[in-house]
C-alpha cells in the first residue's frame, strides 16, 4: 500500500469532512445561524457534526424545533435531554399556539405537518436568523433533490427552484439581502444508508422508536399508524399489535411505521441496504397529497 492509498478518505470520512466544512463556512459567514433540531436521526447527526466542527469550543448557535403538538413523546424527551447534555439553547415554535390564538386552523385530515411553515417563518423573522441548517437530503424526495447546499429564501421565506445559484466544487454563496435568509443542507449528499452507517461508526444515540419494538397500530392507505391521543383508528380500521420501527419521525398522524425485527444499529444498516423505497416515500402520508406536495410546501417556506 502506498502513502497515497493510506491518505485516501472513505465514503463516510469524505461526507463528514464536507459537512463539517459547510457548517464552519456558515459559522464564518453568517451572524445569526440556527440549526433545526427535532430529535430525528438526520437532525441528531447534523448536531453531532456541528459539535465536531467546533470542538473543543461549544457550538456557537442554538437549535430550533417547530413542534406540531403531535410529536412522539419519546422524540421530545430525547430532544430535551440532548440539548441539556450539550448546553445548547433550544427555541420552540409551537403550532398549537397558532391554533389556540386563531392564526392557524386544524386541517380536516388532522395532519399538522403542513401547518409548520408559518411558525417556522415567524421564528426565523422574529429571531433574525440569517442561516437555517436543515437535515434534508437529496435522496429523500425529488423536490429536495433540486436544492443547493446553500439555498436562498426571499424576504417572504419562499423558495424559487428556478432561481438557484451555481455551486462549483466547495464554494458556497451566502450573500443575501436584508430580510432574506439562507437554508443550509450539510447532509445534501448523504443517503439514508450513509446516515445509518455514520450512526454506527460514531455510536450516536437515537430515540428508541428507530429500533424494533411492539406497538398498537392500524392501517390506513397502506401505512401503519400508531394508536395515540392524536392518531385514532376510524370505523373499519382494526387495531393490531405488531413489531415495527420508524424510519423517520414527525407528526404521529401522518408518519407510518414499518414492520421490522431490527433491534440494533447493525440490523438497521442491513435492512436499509436492502430497501428500494426512501423513508419519506414509504412512511410519510403528507408527501402523498399530490405529485408535487413537497415542492409546493417548500416554495411556501417549508423545510
Amino acid at each position: 500500500m502506498t502513502d497515497t492509498d493510506t491518505r485516501r478518505l472513505t465514503q463516510l470520512q469524505w461526507l463528514e469532512s464536507e459537512a463539517i466544512h459547510i457548517i464552519r463556512e456558515v459559522g464564518a459567514e453568517f451572524e445569526r445561524p440556527v440549526l433545526l433540531f427535532s430529535g430525528g436521526k438526520d437532525s441528531v447527526v447534523m448536531l453531532h457534526l456541528a459539535v465536531k466542527a467546533f470542538w473543543p469550543a461549544p457550538v456557537p448557535f442554538g437549535v430550533l424545533h417547530v413542534d406540531t403538538g403531535h410529536n412522539f413523546p419519546e422524540v421530545l424527551a430525547f430532544r430535551d435531554a440532548t440539548v441539556e447534555r450539550l448546553g445548547i439553547r433550544l427555541e420552540v415554535a409551537s403550532v398549537q399556539d397558532y391554533i389556540d390564538d386563531g392564526r392557524l386552523r386544524e386541517r380536516a385530515d388532522g395532519t399538522r405537518n403542513p401547518l409548520q411553515t408559518q411558525p417556522l417563518l415567524d421564528a426565523i423573522a422574529g429571531h433574525r436568523f440569517d442561516a437555517v441548517f436543515g437535515g434534508g437530503r437529496r435522496d429523500e424526495e425529488k423536490a429536495r433533490a433540486k436544492e443547493r447546499v446553500f439555498s436562498l429564501r426571499d424576504e417572504f421565506g419562499q423558495w424559487d427552484p428556478r432561481n438557484q445559484r451555481p455551486e462549483l466544487w466547495n464554494l458556497y454563496n451566502g450573500r443575501h439581502r436584508p430580510g432574506e435568509h439562507v437554508r443550509v443542507f450539510p447532509l445534501s449528499n448523504w443517503t439514508e444508508l450513509d446516515v445509518w452507517q455514520y450512526i454506527a461508526q460514531e455510536k450516536i444515540d437515537l430515540p428508541s422508536l428507530y429500533y424494533a419494538h411492539e406497538r398498537d397500530l392500524f392501517e390506513r392507505d397502506g401505512m401503519l399508524l400508531a394508536v395515540g391521543e392524536h392518531s385514532q383508528p376510524r370505523d373499519g380500521e382494526p387495531v393490531e399489535r405488531r413489531q415495527v420501527r420508524y424510519r423517520t419521525v414527525g407528526d404521529m398522524s401522518c408518519t407510518g411505521a414499518v414492520e421490522s425485527d431490527a433491534v440494533t444499529v447493525a440490523d438497521v444498516v442491513t435492512e436499509v441496504a436492502a430497501t428500494r423505497v426512501t423513508e419519506r416515500g414509504a412512511t410519510r402520508a403528507d408527501d402523498r397529497m399530490s405529485e408535487a406536495a413537497m415542492e409546493d410546501r417548500k416554495k411556501e417556506g417549508y423545510f
